[in-house]
């Protein structure tokens, strides 16, 4: 099929891919794609998220808080709170200092006040949910009182954010010191506010005094006598963790070490905390020598790592691209047969670009290429080197075709254009993620600019000098590098196409 050329820009001039970042994208709601996961959170399978940066966590977390909440709540009778959401909660950092005093099993009671506040705020105080506890006041009244037998203040009017940080560490320091209890045979507990008391402790602290905190036991059975009462379950929903404390720090891993201990201590069949977190974060909170022994139970619920199979991101494409209404009509496209058919998300994906990037034979086709050159070293793809490629792509076939309109095209998006967006998608990864979030890896990372494609190991000892075995491991760890099959030259590690322009790499071999 041939197009004229100035009426195809005038087309991609109506296409909005939308934002890669979820926070600003519009097309979040309308041309979702609803992923075995979506299905797992939908149905309440799941309560641990992890997925890499850009694997499309936010989203799936933005669809519950900001579009399903509603139909939620109709048809399961759930509540949606939720707790960070946008980039501009950085309203945490401005606690650094206080943060940096709460040690891990502070942390957890700083959770747990925290998720408390969220349910009292969001729940209790919302007018929306008022018809749901118009008959649920003694039970209100107990979960108040319970609060305050805690020392957890009560927050009158609608607070922000601040505010609600502020009176969490606020009541945080009145509950210390902890006390300990010394049993007379021997050993010690720790009375801290969220702590439980062994069954066959004292029921009242040797000090006798009578406004110890209670425990969260106490909150949260009053919590769930008001769900129960109001017949209503409680979704605890959490996101944006990689960027309210710094990033691999001490900090953050004892506040996400302590979050991840709440989940076990809220586990309820009406309550729900929802947490969602970069995969890469996980891993540095629960592994290295620390430990962490209640791991497992931690992630009876976890999802596995979020991610995205060919069809995903072909579908994904497909509902952006026709979102449009002038290019389905342009194409002859029936937006409604998507969702029905593979063949006919193929034929609809071929209607826009070409069917090979680089002129046969033996070239694999736009779909597989795409989907392959976005493909870090650990085989993740994610929406978000996606959108960003062909969000380029397309500005950059646009750009052509108005300066140039004259003539035809065979392809609305062609292949000089896709190559085009890998190469500002390369440079966007090199300054955006390994300078700008990897700092402590970059003076290795920058090693390989201007270098080849593939490192023997003998050359990436010499590339990066004595601790080359701990940078491979992180770089491999990044998804920066990718472990051959041993072959006749040895093993051997390839930089993926994802990172190549970016680097400014040239193909072949360095032994």
């Amino acid at each position: 099929m041939h197009f004229n050329k100035g009426q195809v820009a005038n087309i991609l001039r109506t296409v909005d891919l939308g934002s890669s970042v979820a926070e600003k994208d519009d097309l979040l709601e309308s041309a979702r794609v609803e992923t075995s996961l979506f299905s797992d959170l939908l149905a309440d399978r799941v309560d641990l998220v992890p997925g890499s940066k850009g694997s499309g966590k936010s989203a799936l977390y933005r669809m519950f808080v900001d579009f399903l909440a509603p139909q939620l709540l109709k048809d399961r009778k759930v509540v949606v709170a939720h707790g960070v959401q946008a980039h501009g909660d950085n309203v945490f950092h401005a606690f650094k200092e206080r943060f940096q005093r709460l040690s891990e099993a502070e942390f957890v009671d700083f959770w747990c006040i925290y998720l408390v506040s969220l349910a009292h705020e969001q729940f209790l105080k919302s007018a929306d949910y008022a018809s749901y506890l118009s008959h649920c006041g003694s039970e209100i009244d107990a979960f108040r009182r319970a609060c305050d037998d805690a020392g957890i203040p009560e927050i009158t009017a609608r607070k922000s954010l601040r505010d609600v940080l502020d009176w969490v560490l606020n009541a945080l320091q009145r509950l210390r010191p902890k006390v300990a209890y010394v049993y007379p045979e021997g050993g010690k507990v720790e009375l801290t506010l969220f702590g439980d008391l062994p069954a066959d402790a004292a029921t009242t602290p040797p000090t006798g005094d009578p406004h110890l905190p209670r425990y969260v036991g106490g909150i949260k059975a009053a919590l769930e006598a008001v769900l129960t009462r109001a017949d209503l379950s409680l979704w605890l929903m959490v996101d944006r963790l990689d960027e309210i404390f710094p990033r691999r720090s001490a900090l953050e891993t004892k506040a996400l070490r302590g979050l991840l201990r709440t989940l076990d201590i809220f586990e309820s069949k009406q309550i729900r905390v929802k947490v969602f977190l970069r995969d890469d974060i996980l891993d540095q909170v629960t592994t290295g020598g620390q430990g962490f022994t209640a791991l497992t139970h931690v992630m009876a619920r976890g999802a596995a790592t979020l991610k995205w199979s060919p069809d995903d991101i072909l579908m994904l494409i497909l509902k952006r691209l026709f979102a449009s209404n002038k290019l389905c009509v342009f194409l002859g496209v029936e937006r409604d047969r998507l969702s029905a058919s593979q063949d006919y998300r193929l034929e609809a994906f071929y209607k826009v670009f070409p069917n090979t990037v680089y002129s046969p034979p033996a070239q694999s086709r736009t779909l597989k290429w795409i989907y392959s050159h976005t493909k870090d070293g650990r085989g993740v793809v994610t929406p978000r080197d996606v959108i960003d490629l062909l969000t380029h792509a397309k500005q950059h076939q646009q750009d052509e075709f108005q300066q140039d309109p004259i003539g035809t095209t065979d392809s609305l998006i062609g292949s000089a254009a896709i190559r085009y967006g890998l190469a500002e998608l390369s440079k966007i990864k090199r300054d955006k993620v390994l300078k700008a979030e990897l700092p402590h890896l970059w003076p290795d990372i920058a090693k390989f600019m201007g270098g080849k494609t593939e490192y023997s190991v003998g050359a990436l000892r010499k590339l990066l000098g004595p601790s080359s075995g701990t940078t491979i491991n992180d770089l491999v760890s990044i998804g920066l590098l990718e472990l051959m099959r041993p072959k006749a030259g040895g093993t051997s590690y390839k930089v993926p196409s994802l990172y190549r322009d970016g680097l400014e790499l040239t193909q072949g071999r360095q032994d």
